[in-house]
């Protein structure tokens, strides 16, 4: 399946290929190694609402074409 990322604060996009047993975790830190940004700094949110890490593609219902969104972590996180 292929899905987008999008850099929330550059509007930049990248495209990935996940498998339905893919984390949410292992997105971000692919998106955020691609940007070159701390991963402890960054959620992943798909329309209103921020997932989980421990989450996998399959059980936040995501599907093929979907946009995600890598955005700083509102808790706040590590940034470089």
């Amino acid at each position: 399946m292929r899905i987008s990322v999008k850099d929330a604060e550059t509007g930049s996009k990248i495209t990935m290929d996940v498998e339905m047993d893919n984390t949410i975790e292992e997105i971000l830190e692919s998106a955020a190694d691609h940007w070159n940004k701390t991963p402890g700094a960054y959620v992943v949110r798909f329309g209103k609402k921020v997932l989980g890490g421990e989450l996998t593609v399959e059980e936040s219902n995501l599907t093929d074409g979907d946009v995600l969104e890598l955005i700083p972590d509102p808790e706040g996180g590590f940034a470089r």
